[in-house]
């Protein structure tokens, strides 16, 4: 797919940088890559955005009841499986409730989940057949770098990027500048919390409805 060449890239956001710290000795060169990563971390604590969702579908293991996260994975929004062709709803409870629930059990349809680690999810009761489910989950967005020169905040969120990486340079350079670009930080950010709640609350207003 080709970049429109007004769009943020990679590329055209680093160049920015520069050109907005005004800088093109090697050692700050070599750092606007850390800078993009911290702005994307920072952005990224501070939104829950529908651009930051992501579905995951697969099929149980019977007989295993860990079940591996998706790459880049950060919340679990919702887990239903599937039962004789009708989808319905996995609950979340601490780890040591399974663990006490299924003390004595032995396998079924799993009823409830809870974050086994940070890389898997634990069901119980163990699957005892291979059930389709479904994960509506939380992810950090796919990192900028020279081979991914786009993602969502590049497309969504331009402004957010920049004047956030700018912000993350301060500290390298010690050049306290920060009030320059934290004012429209905070307005790029605050622009788009607003759009996140106008998303959840026509969400809500849908489930209501419904």
């Amino acid at each position: 797919m080709s970049i429109p060449a007004y769009a943020m890239t990679y590329d055209n956001l680093s160049s920015n940088v520069l050109q907005y710290l005004e800088r093109k000795d090697a050692s700050t060169v070599e750092q606007i890559p850390n800078f993009i990563m911290l702005a994307e971390f920072e952005i990224a604590e501070m939104m829950k955005s529908l651009g930051q969702q992501a579905v995951a579908e697969s099929t149980m293991a019977a007989g295993n009841s860990i079940i591996p996260k998706p790459a880049r994975w950060r919340k679990t929004t919702s887990f239903n499986i599937t039962v004789n062709g009708k989808k319905q709803p996995v609950l979340l409870r601490k780890y040591e409730y399974l663990i006490n629930y299924s003390s004595g059990a032995t396998t079924g349809t799993p009823l409830y989940y809870a974050d086994y680690d940070y890389d898997n999810w634990l069901v119980s009761p163990t699957p005892d057949l291979a059930y389709p489910f479904e994960v509506l989950y939380y992810e950090r967005i796919q990192p900028l770098s020279t081979e991914n020169q786009t993602n969502w905040l590049t497309r969504n969120a331009p402004n957010a990027m920049l004047y956030g990486t700018l912000l993350q340079a301060m500290p390298f350079l010690k050049n306290d500048q920060r009030v320059i670009f934290q004012s429209k930080y905070t307005e790029a950010i605050t622009a788009l919390s607003n759009e996140d709640k106008l998303r959840i609350a026509d969400r809500q207003a849908i489930a209501q409805d419904s």
